[in-house]
């Protein structure tokens, strides 16, 4: 219902020129600095163990990411012999 209250009104040759400033390099860069000064105030300053979680969550799903097309390729050669 969000997104039929952002767009209400526009007509379809109207919508890139109302989307345009959203996806700017100032706009995203601005959204990515606030984004990461909320978690500040929410988890830094607070002492919470949460960051900690992150990343080693995080750093999990990076490591299986990186090593899925390895995998993939092996019980592909695997499943061939």
């Amino acid at each position: 219902m969000a997104s039929r209250k952002f767009i209400n009104g526009l007509k379809l040759k109207e919508l890139p020129h109302h989307m345009e400033p959203y996806f700017s390099i100032n706009f995203i860069k601005n959204s990515i600095e606030k984004g990461l000064h909320n978690y500040h105030i929410n988890f830094i300053q607070s002492n919470s163990a949460e960051p900690l979680y992150h990343l080693c969550f995080g750093g999990l799903i990076f490591s299986y990411l990186i090593a899925l097309p390895e995998e993939r390729r092996h019980l592909a050669h695997q499943r061939a012999h």
